[in-house]
């Protein structure tokens, strides 16, 4: 499962390398349509730590079982004391799923998580605790329950037949993009697009009144006050078919669709940020999104920061991270922002892949916590929460109290988390996991290089020790995190450049004349 380092920064080189060719290729650095600077949008957007909820799994308000709205708002003192600044809200739409993930109303709100108000009153209460709300956009596809897809289904002549791309039943189905199975779904005597399992009909973005109406259903929750939006499947938009991944025409037509998009939001609320997944290993493809997109989610740097803690060995990330984003920035005119993770509602959780071990979870935390942009936390992982694929066990239920507790959800059992220490536990903790993640969420309030910072290599001789500098004009830091089960002890580069211990996440931790010691499983922030 894990490569050798310098297998990942041979890729990682490689990757670089084909950077350049994608910039000129796809064209465009400047967002002409933004009313504020690069800098400006980084400075105001950047630096927050993002915590993402499964509503469903969260907080039940009601009794039901299932988590609602209102429950995340009683929760939302929980998440500021932790030191949120932002919150992701998976689906909320009505949908026949439990995910959420196949959208039959855009512009409702899943009965089971609530109303419109209660919706509204999260904002507000959030806003009130400066806590920003994005919520996920799923736009590229909708549910077959949807009624826009029911009247294209059953009237080939009427309005919403163009809103999807129809078949006949002999043609012949290339194979999708994003699955490698047959990209067209049989319905009745025809087929229609579906590149997702489970039915799920693509929109037909070719179309105007597509485009014209998914631009309405933006506008219409950043009115409400909604501060951006996390998009889904946002590569797939036009690269539905596996032919299409190579496909530069494919490419451009799914940025020049998502800079229209990004217009028309500026236009209702210019300081929106917006999220994007483009999974994908290619820094080359991920690149060109990032001038609509102020963010994409890194999951080759949550692969890494992940297998640096498990292996106890330490990949030279900066090194990568600052050439990349060096490219990144001047692509998207300096407005880009990382949006580092460990895991999400798609993968498995972090605790499982380091297989429970508590202090390999608190140094991937610390990695994740100390890098650039937005780190985003995925639910139940600062207390540890565990779960494996199918993707029902990566979304089981918050455990707040291991007694019996008014809010928990029980909407599936838990497999995996059955005897999770819980947040009650743990609060009570200072050496737990949750105080950890608290700790760490705290440096990065305390010291602006780590909230706004570059991250810049540096040099150092442990493989057990990242090393890696954070720079703003005004301050310079030095991050230290010791992966090992060993003290480490050495000495710094050969110029007194750091002489002062900002932070440190154990107590014995020491820098004297140059040389640092570091505890096991420990990091520092030195000035």
């Amino acid at each position: 499962m894990f490569a050798e380092i310098t297998r990942r920064a041979a890729v990682l080189l490689l990757m670089i390398g084909m950077m350049a060719a994608a910039a000129v290729a796809l064209g465009g650095c400047s967002n002409e349509e933004a009313s504020l600077s690069g800098e400006e949008i980084r400075q105001e957007s950047g630096g927050k730590v993002y915590y993402e909820i499964f509503v469903r799994a969260f907080h039940d308000s009601d009794g039901d079982g299932i988590g609602d709205l209102r429950g995340i708002t009683k929760k939302l003192d929980y998440l500021e004391e932790l030191g949120v600044e932002g919150i992701w809200l998976m689906p909320i739409h009505p949908s026949p799923s439990y995910h959420g993930y196949d959208v039959t109303d855009f512009y409702g709100i899943n009965p089971d998580y609530g109303t419109l108000d209660d919706f509204k009153d999260l904002l507000k209460e959030a806003s009130e605790r400066d806590i920003t709300v994005i919520m996920d956009l799923v736009v590229n596809h909708t549910s077959p329950e949807h009624a826009w897809f029911k009247s294209s289904a059953s009237d080939p002549n009427g309005k919403y037949r163009k809103w999807y791309k129809w078949i006949g039943p002999s043609d012949p189905v290339p194979i999708s993009a994003a699955t490698g199975y047959p990209a067209y779904k049989e319905y009745g005597d025809s087929k229609y697009l579906g590149i997702f399992p489970g039915s799920l009909p693509d929109l037909n973005f070719d179309h105007a009144e597509v485009r014209a109406e998914v631009k309405k259903i933006a506008a219409f929750w950043l009115e409400l006050g909604v501060g951006g939006f996390r998009i889904d499947a946002a590569k797939h938009i036009y690269e539905d078919l596996e032919e299409d991944k190579t496909s530069k025409e494919a490419a451009a037509k799914n940025i020049a669709w998502w800079d229209e998009f990004r217009a028309a939001v500026n236009k209702v609320n210019p300081h929106t940020y917006i999220v994007s997944e483009v999974w994908d290993d290619s820094a080359a493809k991920i690149g060109p999104y990032l001038k609509p997109f102020n963010s994409s989610f890194n999951f080759n740097l949550a692969n890494e920061m992940t297998w640096n803690a498990s292996g106890e060995s330490a990949s030279n990330l900066a090194f990568s991270l600052d050439r990349i984003h060096g490219l990144y920035d001047r692509m998207s005119s300096s407005s880009f922002i990382e949006a580092p993770f460990l895991s999400n509602h798609d993968t498995n959780r972090v605790m499982s892949e380091l297989n429970g071990n508590l202090d390999h979870a608190k140094m991937a935390a610390s990695q994740l916590l100390t890098m650039p942009g937005n780190p985003f936390i995925y639910y139940g992982e600062e207390i540890g929460m565990q779960g494996k694929k199918p993707d029902e066990y990566i979304r089981e239920p918050m455990i707040w109290s291991q007694k019996k507790y008014e809010g928990q959800t029980t909407w599936i059992s838990n497999k995996y988390n059955a005897l999770t220490a819980s947040v009650e536990d743990q609060m009570k903790d200072s050496d737990s996991l949750y105080s950890h993640y608290r700790k760490l969420i705290q440096w990065r309030k305390d010291i602006d290089a780590l909230r706004h910072g570059d991250i810049k290599p540096y040099s150092i001789s442990h493989a057990a020790v990242v090393a890696f500098r954070r720079e703003t004009e005004k301050e310079k830091v030095l991050v230290l995190h010791n992966l090992s089960r060993k003290e480490q002890l050495f000495q710094l580069e050969d110029s007194n450049e750091f002489d002062t211990l900002l932070a440190g996440s154990k107590d014995n931790i020491i820098l004297s004349n140059n040389q640092v010691t570091l505890p096991p499983y420990s990091s520092a922030v030195l000035e």
